[in-house]
C-alpha cells in the first residue's frame, strides 16, 4: 500500500453562542484518535476541579505578556480581567505529533487565527433557524433573558460573515451534524496540496 503522508491542520469550528461548536467538537475528539484539542492558556486561577495542560494552560500574566511579545498566541483575548489565548507553539507541537488540532471559537477569534496564515480548515456550525437557536439558549438555564437577548443579537452580526469561511454544517440532528463535520475532516485530508511526497511514495521511495 502507497504510505502518501498527510500534512496535519487546524480544525476550527465558529458558532454563534447557543450553535453546538462545543458538543460536537467533544464527541469528535471522543471517536477519532488522530484529533486532539487545543488546550487554552490562560492566567485565571484554576477551579478546584480544573487540571493544567488539560482544561487549560495556567500561567502568569508575565509569561502571558511575553508570549504576546514573541508572536506566540494566533488570538487571545482579555476576558473580565483576565487573560485567554491560543498558542502557536502549543497546537505545532501536537501537528508535529501527528495529529488534527481541533478548536471551537467565535467569529473574532477565528478571524485571528485565519489572519496569520496557519494551515487550517474552517467549518461554521449554525442552528436551522433562529427560533431553535433561541429555544436551546433558553433550554441551557444558564443565561438571564437579557444575556440570551445579547447572544441572538451577537448572532446576527456572525451569522453574517459565514461567506468568510469554507464550510457550513446544519446543526439539526446532532449525530448527523458531527458525521457532516468528520466527513469534511477526511475529504480536507485528500486535498492535493496537503499531501506530501506523493511521487516519491509512489515510485518506491
Amino acid at each position: 500500500m502507497t504510505n502518501i503522508e498527510k500534512n496535519k491542520f487546524l480544525i476550527i469550528l465558529i458558532a454563534p453562542s447557543g450553535g453546538g461548536k462545543t458538543t460536537i467538537g467533544r464527541a469528535i475528539l471522543e471517536q477519532e484518535a488522530d484529533i486532539e484539542y487545543s488546550v487554552s492558556f490562560t492566567t485565571r486561577q484554576p477551579r478546584s476541579n480544573e487540571i493544567d495542560r488539560v482544561d487549560y494552560c495556567f500561567i502568569s500574566q508575565a509569561e502571558f505578556r511575553e508570549r504576546i511579545k514573541n508572536g506566540d498566541f494566533l488570538e487571545h483575548a482579555n476576558v473580565h480581567g483576565n487573560l485567554y489565548g491560543t498558542s502557536r507553539s502549543f497546537i505545532e507541537s501536537r501537528m508535529n505529533s501527528g495529529k488534527h488540532v481541533l478548536l471551537d471559537l467565535d467569529v473574532q477569534g477565528a478571524h485571528q487565527i485565519m489572519s496569520k496564515g496557519v494551515n487550517a480548515v474552517t467549518i461554521f456550525i449554525l442552528p436551522p433557524s433562529e427560533k431553535v437557536l433561541k429555544e436551546r439558549l433558553n433550554k441551557r438555564g444558564t443565561d438571564t433573558k437579557d444575556v440570551i437577548e445579547r447572544r441572538l443579537t451577537n448572532a446576527v452580526s456572525e451569522i453574517d460573515q459565514i461567506g468568510n469561511f469554507e464550510y457550513l454544517v446544519i446543526n439539526d440532528q446532532l449525530d448527523k451534524a458531527i458525521e457532516d463535520v468528520i466527513g469534511i475532516i477526511r475529504t480536507e485530508e485528500k486535498r492535493i496540496e496537503r499531501l506530501d511526497n506523493i511521487k516519491a511514495k509512489f515510485y518506491g521511495g
